[in-house]
């Protein structure tokens, strides 16, 4: 059975416009992400002209992961993403009978995330189309537009994906734009921080950053998809 994780992006919508036979196109949603992610999915769906199946976590967002693993991230990935994602696509697995070949929307700078999810997985089949027809995130873009669907409004924004609104994995430009975007968000990530003794950013709490640090062109940020984080994978985490 061939199956695709969506994720909302436009990387992984290309990925699935581009191959014809997919079984089937799957979903976590997480309620961190932008409203605006259901409107994109929703208008994907009518190009593909399929439906894309929603599957959710129990914990449903990334503060009720970090209020009870107080764990926020580290050298081996975001706990949010193994719960609400990793763990999901685990779960559904386990209630699969027949042979999985998964499709992923790594593009044609991404071959070394692809090499790696090779390696990490070995006991399913992959397929990338979009490194095979040698496609950038930005012909992506571009493939939407041809089709008419408007991309998520957090490329709009200035982000670089659309991951979850105030995402753990974040640098500094990131958080000091999340701050002028969404200070909620913003604000309630501070304290959960300091609730849990533990920061997004690497040595430096979100109530400390200085409005002023931070680099766009700096920040590598990658998408937050269901192999977002392949050092997390066989890991158990009690809860």
């Amino acid at each position: 059975m061939k199956v695709s994780w969506f994720s909302t992006g436009v990387s992984s919508f290309v990925a699935c416009y581009l191959t014809k036979d997919i079984d089937k196109i799957m979903y976590c949603h997480i309620q961190n992400q932008h409203p605006d992610s259901l409107r994109f999915l929703h208008d994907c769906e009518s190009v593909l002209g399929r439906e894309i199946e929603i599957l959710q976590s129990r914990y449903k967002n990334v503060q009720n992961v970090i209020k009870q693993f107080r764990f926020v991230n580290g050298p081996y990935g975001a706990k949010c993403t193994e719960v609400l994602k990793k763990r999901v696509r685990k779960d559904w697995e386990r209630q699969q009978t027949e042979p999985l070949t998964y499709i992923w929307g790594y593009d044609c700078t991404e071959k070394h995330r692809a090499e790696r999810l090779l390696e990490s997985m070995p006991e399913f089949d992959h397929q990338f189309p979009l490194i095979d027809a040698g496609l950038t995130k930005d012909d992506c873009h571009g493939i939407c537009s041809e089709l008419g669907i408007k991309r998520p409004v957090m490329y709009d924004l200035g982000y670089p994906n659309n991951n979850c609104i105030g995402c753990v994995k974040g640098g500094m430009w990131y958080w000091n734009q999340i701050r002028k975007d969404f200070p909620k968000v913003f604000d309630r990530m501070a304290k959960l921080e300091r609730e849990v003794g533990h920061s997004c950013i690497k040595g430096t709490f979100l109530d400390e950053l200085d409005p002023n640090r931070g680099r766009k062109s700096k920040e590598i940020m990658q998408d937050c998809g269901i192999a977002c984080e392949l050092a997390l994978e066989g890991e158990e985490w009690v809860d």
